[in-house]
């Protein structure tokens, strides 16, 4: 294994053409100067500096060298120091974000307009989020998920809170049981049941068997997208995440649950290898102020 600690020697061996010279440039003696001119010596198989009176010339090799060695010292001390401050209006980086159906359709716009402010070279890629599975953030693939932290979750991603969230039921415009005015009715309407992988496939109909209430499901379906899309033109209830599918919900009506479901929390997960990239920071900083300003009613 070649010592690259030499390479630093040799540049400014080189460079000053003196051993003596050298030895304070870098803080040695003499003597390990001469030491280290010796190994140089040895490694390169050519003498390097030879005396010629009371000075020291360089070889044909050697001036060879000093114009190879240069450039690779000072591309070594580049790589080394500590990372150039975040210049955001020169930034060109595509991030990668992997949610939920709603989530970019929700808070995209808002986060694209402080992007665009900030940092106009900076583009967006919305994934959807079918599962818990954490491979997109390990390899690379994504930059940032959001979702519910829970024993699926790989324990070793960072997670920072962004949102609560709670369950409300959603029918079109004119049903009849906003017309009532009352969720009582919710019950003996046929529903949506949204069949998500990990994700609250049965909290709603636990939570509503507490209560001693059955929701008769007529259509199942994979993504809340779908749901809504489906209670806007049927008789159907879907129930969904409150503020994750505001901006999902045009044109349809909310309607509070006739029992109790715990809310829930909606975090911003990444692989800890990001931690210290700054542009990755100021991407968590955006999607945290994004998501922590006051939501519109639901």
């Amino acid at each position: 294994m070649p010592d690259l600690n030499l390479l630093l020697t040799l540049d400014v061996l080189l460079t000053e053409g003196s051993v003596a010279a050298a030895a304070r440039r870098l803080g040695l003696s003499p003597s390990a100067m001469s030491r280290a001119l010796s190994r140089l010596r040895e490694v390169t198989g050519d003498p390097l500096l030879v005396r010629a009176g009371r000075s020291l010339v360089p070889t044909p090799r050697a001036i060879e060298l000093r114009d190879q060695v240069g450039p690779l010292v000072e591309g070594a001390k580049a790589v080394l120091r500590p990372a150039a401050a975040l210049d955001l209006a020169r930034l060109s980086r595509q991030f990668t974000l992997r949610s939920t159906e709603g989530f970019a359709e929700t808070f995209g716009p808002r986060l694209l307009s402080v992007i665009g402010a900030q940092a106009p070279g900076v583009t967006l890629q919305f994934l959807t989020k079918p599962d818990k599975d954490s491979t997109p953030l390990r390899a690379g693939e994504a930059d940032i998920e959001t979702g519910v932290i829970d024993e699926g979750t790989a324990p070793e991603l960072r997670a920072v809170p962004l949102f609560r969230d709670r369950w409300i039921g959603v029918v079109r415009a004119g049903h009849a049981l906003v017309q009532e005015g009352a969720s009582a009715g919710y019950a003996g309407l046929d529903h949506i049941h949204v069949r998500r992988r990990g994700l609250h496939s049965d909290e709603i109909d636990a939570a509503a068997a507490a209560a001693g209430l059955t929701r008769r499901i007529q259509v199942v379906v994979s993504g809340f997208s779908t749901a809504l899309a489906l209670a806007r033109r049927t008789n159907l209830v879907a129930t969904v995440p409150a503020r994750h599918t505001e901006g999902l919900r045009d044109g349809l009506q909310p309607i509070e649950l006739p029992f109790a479901v715990a809310p829930f929390t909606i975090s911003m997960l990444w692989h800890p290898r990001m931690d210290g990239d700054a542009a990755h920071r100021w991407l968590r900083g955006c999607l945290r102020s994004v998501c922590a300003e006051r939501p519109g009613p639901a």
